[in-house]
Formats: C-alpha cells, structure tokens, sequence
C-alpha cells in the first residue's frame, strides 16, 4: 500500500510516520521523511520563496516514493500542491499548469491522512516557516484542495490528537 500523511507545516506528520515505524504491522514498509533541510542544503528555496524547480525537485520526490511497492511517507502530492499555489515566486500560469501535472499522481495513493493542526503549536526547527498566518494559508489550501479533488483520492482520513491518538486513528482506517 501507499500511505501519505499530509498537511501544513509542525502538525506532526514526521512524529508519526517514525512512530509507525517502529511499530510490527509496518515492518514491510518503506518510510520516507522529511528531507527539508537536506533540499535547502541543496540550495531549493522552501516555503514563501519556493520556486518552480524547487517544486519539481519535491514533486519527482514525491513522484519516486510511489513507484515504491509499500510506502509510508510524511508529505504527499497535495503538500507539494498546496506550497506551490502559496508560493510567491511562481507565477500562475505556471503554477496552474505544475498543479494540474501533480494532479495525475493523486490516485495512486491507496490512503492519504490529512493531519489537523487542531490543538499542535507551532515549533521551530530551523528549517520551516515559523509564520503563524501562513501556517494557517497551507492548511485552507490543503483543506480546499482536498475538498475539491475528493473524487481522485481513493481513501482519505483526518486524524488529530496526540501521536498515540493517531496512531490508533490509522491503523483503526486500515484495519489493523
């Protein structure tokens, strides 16, 4: 299966993706986590200064964990949608037509959890924008994307709480 966690920045997707990890009904699993600080080591502008082949170099990620047979993966396709159409450096032509590119992979997601940020704060980790009001942007654009593009999503969760709350929200939805 295909699993990916998505949603705005510091609402714990990378926690819980190493905490399934570590767990027996995910041992056949490949994880795939945060590679942020790697990819600005590289040079990629991130957030607000995302560029298009910043974005490119995300979505070939992205597009590379689902060529895997059993993946579990902290950022999605819809992650990558929504930084591009909040990046003020792409123009929107451009950004429109990446998006409907990055369309195409979102079916082939067997499950993909929406993570709320209902209740998390914000934490700095060096790397990530720390702007509350563009945190909150990220998550109305996933939540409209989601929303809109329901239809191509095979099975879609929202989970919240704690990491051990949503631990049991996900295996709860794949019936483990």
């Amino acid at each position: 299966m295909k699993i990916g966690f998505c949603g705005t920045m510091s609402v714990g997707k990378t926690t819980l993706v190493n905490t399934l990890k570590e767990l027996p009904e995910f041992k056949d699993y490949t994880f795939r986590t945060e590679r942020s600080k790697y990819l600005m080591e590289l040079g990629i502008p991130l957030n607000t200064d995302s560029t298009l082949k910043g974005q490119c170099v995300f979505l070939a990620e992205r597009a590379s964990e689902l060529m895997q047979e059993n993946i579990i993966t902290d950022r999605t396709i819809v992650d990558i949608i929504a930084f591009t159409e909040a990046a003020k450096s792409i123009n929107h032509h451009e950004a429109k037509d990446f998006i409907q590119l990055a369309i195409n992979l979102l079916s082939e997601y067997d499950y993909i959890f929406y993570v709320s940020p209902e209740g998390v704060k914000m934490e700095d980790n060096g790397v990530r924008e720390t702007d509350l009001k563009y945190r909150d942007l990220i998550d109305f654009i996933i939540q409209n994307f989601i929303s809109k593009y329901r239809y191509k999503i095979k099975n879609l969760y929202t989970i919240k709480g704690s990491t051990e709350e949503r631990v049991k929200q996900v295996k709860e939805a794949l019936s483990l």
